[in-house]
C-alpha cells in the first residue's frame, strides 16, 4: 500500500493521537485549511487502501458522524512499504543502512538487541 502526500499528512494526524477521530477533528487539526469534501475523498481513499477502518459513530449536533483509526502503525506501515517495492532492498543492507544513521544511539543499540533476542528465541 502506497500513500499519497495528502493521505499520510491524515495519517499522522491519525497516528499522533492514538484514539479515532471524526472528519470534523481532523479538519480541525490539520494545518492546511482543507475543503470538507477533500478530507471526504482522501478517507474514502484510506478506508480502500486498508489504512483506515471506521472505529465507531460520534455525536455532532443533531447527525452521527464515522470516526476513523489506522489499522497499522507508523513503523509498520513504512516496513510494509519498504518489503512491497518490486525491488526489495536486502535485508542485512537495510539494516546495515539505518544503524550507520547518527540518529543511532546506544540506548536504541540496546534496546534492538533486547529485541533481537526475543526474535532469536522464537524462531
Amino acid at each position: 500500500m502506497e500513500l499519497t502526500k495528502s493521505e499520510m499528512e491524515i495519517m499522522d494526524v491519525l497516528w499522533s493521537l492514538d484514539t479515532p477521530l471524526s472528519r470534523s477533528d481532523l479538519l480541525g487539526r490539520q494545518e492546511k485549511s482543507w475543503k470538507d469534501s477533500s478530507v471526504h475523498i482522501l478517507l474514502n481513499g484510506l478506508l480502500q487502501k486498508g489504512a483506515i477502518y471506521e472505529a465507531g459513530f460520534v455525536r455532532r449536533s443533531k447527525t452521527y458522524g464515522r470516526t476513523f483509526a489506522p489499522t497499522l502503525s507508523r513503523e509498520e506501515y513504512f516496513a510494509t512499504t519498504i518489503f512491497s517495492h518490486r525491488n526489495k532492498p536486502q535485508l542485512e543492507g537495510l539494516f546495515a543502512a539505518l544503524l550507520a544513521r547518527p540518529e543511532i544511539t546506544a540506548q536504541t543499540l540496546n534496546h534492538l538487541q533486547t529485541l533481537l533476542d526475543e526474535r532469536r528465541a522464537n524462531l
